[in-house]
């Protein structure tokens, strides 16, 4: 299937898209038109449309529902859920700000994925010992910052917003600038270390978690953030909950002693439920497409847990930062995603384009 199709199919979607949790999405559009009369098109648009509002309200009943149950909790206990309450504020943190670049619109989302990008590289620095090196580090900082840029600008060719054919050619530039720094420093003692670091930092947090930013130029783009970022934290909850309930077996007793089989299992049950469960996040998805977002979540979620476990435990760190209460890092929260977001994004690209 060529762009073209790809664009047309993504169109016949949008028309389809008659219904979702009760409004019609021409109303949105009338709202759309209105507020861009306004000049203020970019801060009202989450307000009118319906899944952003959906997940809003469902999140923030669940955050007024979690404090009253620890309110009470403790009491009747009669023990320290200090540490359930730090977690909660870390949730109370990160939510609003979540919530908040995705209802300033298109730009601030993928500015806060940028920047959520270059944090989680400054912890992966800091954890592996690159962060000395500030040649490299700056470099994927740069690299970073290209990524982002190539999700802001449109096409040069078809106009469409992000360019994705420089999005995906940016890899190939970035990783050939950092293989010159050594050359360019006339140095070799400890560089392949270094620029191996530079080069893994830059293509798991800044062009794979970078897909996240470019999905955002999708006219779905509410619904597929939304759903992808409250998927992937209820697959983890989900595999916690399931391996202290029914957890026999270790998954990866080297990587992560905590987790099991079952646990596993569970969260991929979980994740493969949860498509038709929230299908009004993506109502013009067929069958095959909601299969795969399952599988996407549910196993790619958990390898990309995984993959952050394996190089904590190599570096010897427990938490990648301190950063959020109760969670460590940024990296320690967007894990799951890395692997997730490149996978869902080409997924959506193949059938509906972006």
């Amino acid at each position: 299937m060529g762009r073209r199709d790809h664009r047309r199919s993504g169109r016949r979607a949008g028309r389809h898209l008659h219904r979702v949790c009760g409004h019609r999405v021409d109303a949105i559009d009338r709202h759309r038109v209105q507020a861009e009369g306004r000049g203020v098109s970019e801060l009202v648009l989450g307000v009118f449309d319906p899944v952003f509002a959906a997940y809003a309200v469902f999140i923030g009943g669940l955050l007024i529902v979690a404090g009253l149950v620890l309110t009470v909790l403790g009491p009747i206990m009669k023990k320290d859920v200090s540490s359930i309450w730090r977690t909660y504020l870390g949730w109370l943190i990160m939510i609003p700000a979540l919530l908040g670049a995705l209802y300033l619109g298109r730009v601030a989302t993928i500015i806060g994925v940028g920047l959520l990008s270059m944090r989680g590289f400054k912890e992966f620095a800091r954890a592996t010992g690159l962060y000395e090196d500030w040649w490299h580090v700056v470099a994927v900082y740069l690299g970073i910052a290209a990524v982002t840029a190539t999700s802001l600008v449109a096409d040069p060719n078809t106009g469409d917003a992000g360019w994705y054919g420089m999005f995906m050619a940016s890899p190939a530039y970035i990783i050939a600038a950092l293989m010159t720094i050594p050359i360019i420093r006339n140095e070799t003692r400890g560089q392949l270390q270094r620029v191996s670091l530079s080069i893994v930092g830059f293509v798991y947090l800044g062009w794979m978690f970078g897909h996240l930013g470019f999905l955002a130029n999708s006219e779905q783009f509410y619904g597929y953030l939304l759903y992808l970022l409250f998927a992937v934290q209820l697959n983890d909850i989900a595999a916690f909950t399931f391996g202290k309930l029914f957890g026999k077996h270790k998954l990866r007793s080297e990587i992560s002693p905590n987790k099991t089989v079952e646990g596993s299992l569970g969260a991929l049950a979980t994740s493969m439920a949860l498509p038709w469960l929230l299908h009004f996040s993506f109502p013009h998805f067929g069958t095959a497409e909601l299969v795969l977002t399952g599988l996407i979540v549910g196993v790619g979620g958990q390898f990309g847990d995984l993959t952050i476990s394996f190089i904590k435990r190599d570096v010897g760190v427990k938490d990648m930062g301190v950063l959020i209460p109760g969670h460590g890092g940024i990296l320690d929260r967007v894990d799951s995603l890395i692997f997730v977001a490149p996978l869902f994004f080409h997924m959506v690209r193949w059938f509906h384009g972006v």
